[in-house]
């Protein structure tokens, strides 16, 4: 996998899980500032889509993920 399926993989479980977290009728609920993460989640995403810069790409960059296909 390449930088760019990392983020959405690593995104979409971050996503899924606070909503797990902060949703009442979820059976895992703790508390509803779990929602906070899942806007910070989107925000970064979004921010990516107009800057092209992503913090968590830098750091998959530099644990060694390839940015492009073989």
């Amino acid at each position: 996998m390449i930088v760019t399926d990392w983020i959405h993989v690593i995104a979409g479980a971050f996503i899924i899980a606070s909503l797990s977290l902060g949703v009442e009728a979820s059976p895992v609920f703790h508390s509803k500032y779990w929602l906070f993460f899942t806007a910070f989640v989107g925000f970064n995403l979004l921010q990516f889509g107009f800057s092209k810069f992503c913090p968590l790409g830098l750091i998959l960059k530099t644990l060694g993920v390839p940015e492009r296909r073989p």
